[in-house]
């Protein structure tokens, strides 16, 4: 305990000011002085430790030197230490507490309603809390590290990432990934609407799918400007343009291409759940456990009371909730609710993704004011044309990496993509295998899959479709490392599954309501990709998050 010897004209209260001290507390300290406001010049003051009160200031603060005399020496208030770039929580502290809301999952839709449920709930006393089932790979998208570059980027999701279990042999392109950020971490950014028409059969009126698009986008940072001045994209526009492809367009991404200004800074460029993440972390503190294996629903036949989760030393713990997000994934999110003894005639069934036919070309860049740039451009897809097309390059990508240098050889490479409609369909499901399990003993899933005949017609229909955009765009098509010039890829390759715990005004045909509520069990949501109902020929990652943002505003709301 410090002693302070009082200066002329000083009282106990204009120490405890000077001394950032409580003034109750400084009383308590000198019962021989008898009035807190009396002169004391001369008397002993005794100072109590440094206090709460005192480590609010951000400092320990030592006795106010005499008139003239040395400044005193800040020392730094004790912090308590941050043992990684996020905060996480242990487990069996998770167990102890009943959160408002327990999202499962920290992919798009997880991160999504985190971040929505953070910022309408910033200034109110709710609890919540996320888990992930795997590990922190790496704190951002692959695209914004200054290491990758494509080739180095697939090979690194395809080290990560493991066979999606009993996809064979009806689906063997499926893969899956468990991290913090999902695979998010790794998606191309393209992020384009879905055309009115596909939206007309949502449960959610189109007008207010729009607006929460819009909402979405903001967060996303959703930009048509990424190739903006880039004559390789200007040029095969202007050609595609005149040869009847109105409506091909600049590729929308998720990038921010914002410069960095007054302190800002913009480092997470390509957008990833991460980006959620760190947005609802400045908002407000929510509980994160990552290596965090949701088995078990809990709940009581009628309400949901929490989520049994195991630890990879297999230690179970119980996490106590009112409400409960699931967006694990397309294949998880049912497999959790069929081995939790959840049924409904929908669950597991209308599994649905695109026919992926891939494309490689050369093109003359002899017309080309450097810099090239890159090349963006998307033809949507029509009612009359259900498929859509994406054009990227120069090389490997859309992108340039650290030190990229542009061969000019003359010409260079074009990627072309073609995404074909699938239509929903009863026929296609999952189901639990009841003869093989996992390390955890939960049943592995089994996929059954077919295209329809409609299906294989939409692919030779942009199969032709894309060697005609080719032609116009002034592409020759070829053959590269011994694949041909034009291919479709494995079915599942392409991971844009979903609708296997669609939403929908039928409850015979859908597994949850238009705002993601579980049907039968009150509390329980779904908002991962397997809760859209149509994805038509997009990338579905923008639709997931805009409906996964709807869903939160339902549960701050109800």
């Amino acid at each position: 305990m410090k002693v302070w010897v009082s200066n002329r004209h000083e009282t106990l209260r204009t120490i405890a000011n000077n001394n950032r001290v409580a003034i109750d507390e400084l009383i308590l300290h000198n019962p021989h002085i008898d009035h807190p406001d009396e002169d004391i010049f001369g008397k002993p003051v005794y100072l109590p430790p440094a206090t709460e009160t005192n480590r609010i200031w951000g400092l320990q603060w030592s006795a106010p030197p005499p008139p003239d005399g040395p400044i005193p020496t800040c020392q730094a208030a004790p912090t308590e230490p941050l043992n990684n770039w996020i905060p996480l929580t242990p487990l069996d502290q998770m167990a102890q507490q009943e959160y408002d809301v327990l999202i499962i999952g920290t992919g798009a839709g997880g991160g999504a309603v985190l971040w929505r449920l953070c910022e309408k709930w910033k200034n109110e006393g709710k609890r919540i809390g996320i888990i992930e089932r795997g590990d922190q790979v790496i704190p951002t998208h692959a695209r914004n590290l200054s290491t990758m570059n494509q080739e180095r980027l697939v090979a690194y999701f395809t080290h990560l990432s493991k066979p999606l279990p009993g996809a064979i042999p009806e689906y063997p392109g499926a893969r899956q990934l468990f991290a913090l950020g999902g695979r998010t971490l790794f998606w191309y950014a393209f992020s384009p609407r879905l055309p009115e028409w596909v939206l007309a059969k949502y449960p959610v009126p189109v007008d207010e799918m729009e607006s929460y698009y819009g909402v979405a986008e903001e967060v996303m940072h959703v930009t048509e400007s990424f190739a903006e001045g880039a004559s390789f994209t200007e040029i095969l526009l202007e050609r595609l343009w005149m040869s009847g492809y109105s409506k091909a367009l600049s590729l929308p991404v998720a990038a921010d291409i914002v410069p960095q200004s007054f302190g800002q800074i913009h480092t997470d460029m390509f957008t990833s759940s991460i980006s959620l993440l760190a947005r609802a972390l400045n908002l407000r503190p929510f509980d994160l456990a990552v290596n965090a294996r949701a088995v078990q629903i809990l709940h009581d036949n009628q309400s949901v009371t929490g989520v049994k989760v195991v630890s990879p030393d297999r230690t179970e713990y119980t996490l106590k909730a009112k409400k409960v997000v699931m967006c694990a994934s397309t294949f998880e999110t049912p497999r959790l609710l069929l081995y939790s003894g959840y049924r409904h005639p929908a669950l597991g069934h209308y599994l649905t993704n695109q026919t992926f036919v891939q494309a490689t070309g050369r093109i003359s860049t002899v017309d080309f004011p450097i810099p090239w740039g890159p090349l963006n451009i998307m033809i949507p897809q029509t009612p009359e044309n259900p498929y859509s097309v994406l054009m990227t390059g120069p090389e490997m990508f859309y992108w340039y990496p650290v030190a990229f240098e542009m061969p000019f050889t003359g010409e260079t490479k074009v990627n072309l993509y073609g995404y074909g409609r699938v239509e929903p369909r009863y026929e296609n499901y999952i189901t639990l295998d009841p003869y093989k399990k996992d390390d955890y003993g939960i049943p592995e899933i089994q996929v059954h899959y077919s295209l329809s005949d409609t299906d294989r017609a939409v692919v030779n229909q942009m199969t032709k479709g894309i060697k005609s955009i080719a032609a116009n765009a002034g592409i020759r098509l070829v053959s590269e490392n011994g694949r041909p010039a034009i291919c479709l890829t494995p079915l599942g390759d392409l991971h844009h599954d979903s609708g296997t715990c669609r939403i929908g005004d039928d409850p015979t045909t859908s597994v949850a309501d238009q705002n993601g509520q579980i049907r039968g069990v009150s509390g329980l949501y779904v908002a991962d990709n397997s809760a859209l109902p149509y994805i038509g020929a997009e990338n579905q990652t923008l639709t997931t998050i805009a409906l996964a943002i709807r869903t939160a505003d339902h549960i701050s709301n109800s």
